[in-house]
C-alpha cells in the first residue's frame, strides 16, 4: 500500500472521530518529515506491518460504505444457514439482534434510505418470533427517533446473553477471522455477551434465550427460582373441611336432617354417619380428593402427593354462614369431570355489539354477565331477568340514549341489561367477585371502578396507575384484587382502601394480564416483554420468573391445588408451569391465534382454553403433568398435553371461560362477521 493512501486513510479516520488536536499533530509531522526527507522511515515502517495497512483499509472503507452492512450481514445469514444441522439452530440465535444492530447503525450514521432497504431485505428471516420488536422498529427514521424510543435506546446500551455451545462458539469465531467481517465482528462484540457451555448444543425445545432481547436472562431467572415459595392450599379452606367430612358437615346435615325426615332418601344421601351410603359417600370424597391431587405426584410413585397446607399472608375476610353453606353445597353436588368425563358449556353469545365490545366476564354462578364497551360503558346482564324480557328486546340497540335515572333500572325500558356508566374511556376488563354481589372494571382513563351489582351503581373509584389499565382481577376471597397497566406495574388493591397495599414494579414492557394464586399469597402477571412473573404478595418481591414465550402473554389462569400455571399468549400457545421449580411442563399447541382466557375445572384435572380462533379447547391436565416429571428428559416434545375435544362456534371468538363450582363450563363471546 502506497504511504500517501495510509496517510490519507488516517486523517479520514482522525475527521470522522473528532481527534482535532491529534489530526493537526499528525498533518505537522507529516510536513517535518516531508522537510528532513525522513518519509522513507515512513515507507519501510509501513511496508513492514501489512496487517495495519489492510485494517486501516477496512476500516475506511467501511466507514464510507453503507453497504458493506448488508453485505457482511447476507454473508453472515448464508453461513449460518448453510452451517451443520447440530449447531445451526444455536448460531441462527446471533442472527437477530446482529440484524437488529446493523439497523440501528445505519440510523445513527443517518444512511436512513440504506437502513430500510436493509431492513424489508431480511425482516422475514425474523418475522416468525419477533413481529412485536420489529413492528415497534418499522417506524424509526431517524436517529431521534432510537433516542426516544426505549425499545430502542435499552437495546443500544444493553448486552443479549446468549446461550452456545464450545464448538459452536469456535465456529462462529473461524468464520469471522477469515471472512474478515470487521463489521460483524464489531457488533457481536459490542452487544452480545456469549455464555459458552462445554459439550453438545442444547436442543431447540430449551432454546428460552431465543425470544427476546432484553429482560431477565435463564441465568438471572433460575437465581430467582431458587427462592422459596409456598404453593399449597389455605388452612382451613372450605374445601379442605369437605375432604375431612368433620364436624362442621356433620352439624349441618343434622339440621337438614330434623327439617327433611319425611325425605327418607335425601337424608341417606346428605348423612355423613348414615351407615353403608354414607360411607360410600366418604369413599367418593375420598377419590375427589385424590384426582384433585393426584397430579402432583410423579410417575414413579404410587402414592399421591396432596397439596400441602399454608397459612394466609393477608388478613382475609369472615365468610358468613349462610354463604359458607351456599359454597359448601355446590362443592358436594360438584360433577366430577376426567378425559371420559367432559363438562356440560353454556356459551353466552353477544350480538349486535359493533364492534365495541372489549371484554366479558362471567359470574360464579353464570347467572350474570358483564361486557365492557369502547364507548366507556360497562353492561350487566342477569340471565334470570333474561329469559322474562319481550321477545322484541335485544341484547344492545344502536338507540341506547336513556336518562340516567333508567340506568339504575335493570327492567327499565327495552333493555335487557343493567348500564354502568362512569369512566371516561374504553373499558378493557370486568371481573365479579367470588359472591356475585360487586363487580370491579379497570379503564383506559386509567382507573378502576368498583360496582354494586345488589344497587346498581358505583361504590368507589381507584386511582393509582398513570396509564390505562389492561387487566383486573378479584382474589378467590374477595375484597383484596389486583391489576395490570401499560404503566409496566401490577398492583395488589383492597375495596375499603383508594390507594393500592404493594406496587410489582420489574417487567420491562406492557403487564397485560394478571391472575391470583388459590392461597391468595401470590399474584401472577404477564407481560409484552413475553415472560411470566409471580410475586409474593406481602413483600411485593418477584419469586419467579417463567420465560419462553414467544409473544406477548394474554391469559393465565392457576389449578385448584395451586401447583401448576398455565399461560396462553398472542400466538395461540399455551405453557404448563410447575410453580415450585419455575420449569414449562409441557407446552399446548392447537390454537391458530390468541388465546384469551384459560381455567382449570375445579378438581384440577381439565384446562379450558378460549381463542381468537372461535373455539373453545379442552385439554387433558393429568396426563400433561406426568409425563415430563423427568426433567432431565430433553425430548419430551412428543408427549405433549392431549387435546381433548375442540368445541368451535360458527363465528364467535372467545372472550371469558369459567367454570362454576359444580363444574359447568360457562363460555361468552361475540359474534363476529369478520371471523
Amino acid at each position: 500500500m502506497e504511504d500517501e493512501q495510509i496517510e490519507k486513510y488516517v486523517i479520514a479516520y482522525l475527521k470522522r472521530k473528532g481527534f482535532n488536536q491529534a489530526e493537526h499533530a499528525f498533518q505537522e509531522e507529516l510536513q517535518q518529515h516531508s522537510k528532513t526527507n525522513s518519509s522513507s522511515s515512513i515507507s519501510t515502517n509501513s511496508l513492514t506491518d501489512p496487517d495495519l495497512a489492510k485494517h486501516l483499509l477496512a476500516f475506511s472503507e467501511l466507514e464510507n460504505v453503507p453497504a458493506r452492512y448488508q453485505d457482511g450481514y447476507s454473508k453472515f445469514r448464508i453461513w449460518t444457514y448453510s452451517s451443520l444441522d447440530l449447531y445451526k439452530h444455536e448460531l441462527i440465535r446471533v442472527l437477530y439482534p446482529v440484524f437488529i444492530h446493523c439497523f440501528m447503525d445505519l440510523v445513527v450514521k443517518g444512511h436512513i434510505q440504506e437502513a430500510r432497504t436493509f431492513f424489508n431485505s431480511f425482516r422475514e428471516d425474523h418475522e416468525m418470533m419477533h413481529s412485536r420488536d420489529l413492528q415497534k422498529l418499522e417506524g424509526v427514521l431517524s436517529p431521534s427517533h432510537l433516542e426516544e424510543m426505549e425499545f430502542a435506546h435499552t437495546l443500544r446500551h444493553s448486552k443479549v446473553k446468549i446461550k452456545i455451545c464450545q464448538y459452536s462458539y469456535e465456529l462462529l469465531l473461524q468464520y469471522l477471522h477469515k471472512t474478515q467481517s470487521t463489521t460483524m465482528l464489531g457488533i457481536i462484540n459490542e452487544h452480545i455477551n456469549f455464555q459458552v457451555t462445554p459439550g453438545q448444543p442444547s436442543s431447540i425445545s430449551d432454546d428460552a434465550e431465543v425470544v427476546t432481547l432484553i429482560g431477565s436472562s435463564q441465568e438471572e431467572a433460575t437465581q430467582i427460582n431458587q427462592k422459596e415459595i409456598h404453593w399449597g392450599l389455605l388452612e382451613d379452606s372450605l374445601e379442605e373441611r369437605l375432604e375431612k367430612g368433620g364436624a362442621l358437615l356433620s352439624d349441618s346435615e343434622k339440621a337438614e336432617g330434623e327439617t327433611k325426615e319425611g325425605d327418607l332418601d335425601e337424608n341417606k344421601k346428605r348423612s355423613v354417619d348414615g351407615g353403608k351410603q354414607g360411607s360410600s359417600i366418604k369413599k367418593l370424597k375420598k377419590d375427589k380428593a385424590a384426582s384433585a391431587m393426584g397430579k402432583t405426584g410423579r410417575p414413579e410413585a404410587n402414592t399421591v402427593i396432596t397439596a400441602p397446607r399454608v397459612k394466609p399472608e393477608l388478613a382475609l375476610p369472615v365468610i358468613s354462614t349462610e354463604v359458607e353453606k351456599s359454597i359448601l353445597e355446590d362443592l358436594r353436588n360438584r360433577v366430577q369431570l376426567s378425559s371420559v368425563s367432559l363438562p356440560s358449556v353454556s356459551f353466552y353469545t353477544l350480538i349486535n355489539t359493533h364492534n365495541g365490545l372489549n371484554c366479558s366476564s362471567i359470574s360464579h354462578d353464570g347467572s350474570l354477565v358483564a361486557g365492557g364497551f369502547s364507548d366507556s360503558s360497562l353492561k350487566v346482564w342477569d340471565m334470570a331477568k333474561l329469559g322474562q324480557e319481550a321477545v322484541g328486546s335485544v341484547l344492545q340497540g344502536e338507540n341506547d340514549t336513556t336518562s340516567s335515572e333508567h340506568v339504575l333500572g335493570p327492567n327499565g325500558g327495552k333493555r335487557s341489561y343493567t348500564l354502568f356508566q362512569g369512566h371516561s374511556g374504553p373499558v378493557y376488563s370486568a371481573t365479579f367477585s367470588p359472591l356475585g354481589d360487586f363487580l370491579l372494571s379497570s379503564s383506559a382513563d386509567s382507573t378502576i371502578r368498583l360496582w354494586s351489582t345488589k344497587m346498581n351503581a358505583n361504590l368507589v373509584c381507584y386511582k393509582g396507575h398513570n396509564y390505562p389499565v389492561w387487566d383486573v382481577q378479584f382474589s378467590p376471597v374477595g375484597h383484596y384484587f389486583a391489576s395490570s397497566s401499560h404503566d409496566r406495574t401490577a398492583r395488589i388493591w383492597s375495596m375499603d382502601r383508594i390507594l393500592p397495599l404493594r406496587i410489582m414494579a420489574g417487567h420491562l414492557s406492557d403487564v397485560d394480564c394478571v391472575q391470583w394464586h388459590v392461597n391468595c399469597n401470590y399474584i401472577a402477571t404477564g407481560s409484552s416483554d413475553k415472560t411470566v412473573r409471580l410475586w409474593d404478595v406481602q413483600s411485593g418481591e418477584c419469586v419467579r420468573i417463567f420465560i419462553g414465550h414467544r409473544s406477548m402473554v394474554l391469559s393465565l389462569a392457576m389449578s385448584p391445588d395451586g401447583r401448576y400455571m398455565a399461560s396462553g399468549d398472542e400466538d395461540g400457545t399455551i405453557m404448563m408451569w410447575d410453580l415450585s421449580s419455575g420449569r414449562c411442563v409441557t407446552p399446548l399447541m392447537g390454537h391458530t391465534s390468541c388465546v384469551w382466557t384459560l381455567g382449570f375445572s375445579c378438581e384440577g384435572s381439565l384446562l379450558a382454553s378460549g381463542s381468537a380462533d372461535s373455539t373453545v379447547k379442552l385439554w387433558d391436565v393429568t396426563t400433561s403433568t406426568k409425563v415430563p416429571r423427568t426433567e432431565e428428559n430433553k425430548s419430551g416434545n412428543t408427549n405433549r398435553l392431549r387435546s381433548l375435544r375442540t368445541l368451535p362456534t360458527k363465528s364467535t371468538p372467545v372472550y371469558a371461560l369459567r367454570f362454576s363450582r359444580r363444574n359447568l363450563l360457562f363460555a361468552a363471546g361475540v359474534l363476529s362477521k369478520s371471523v
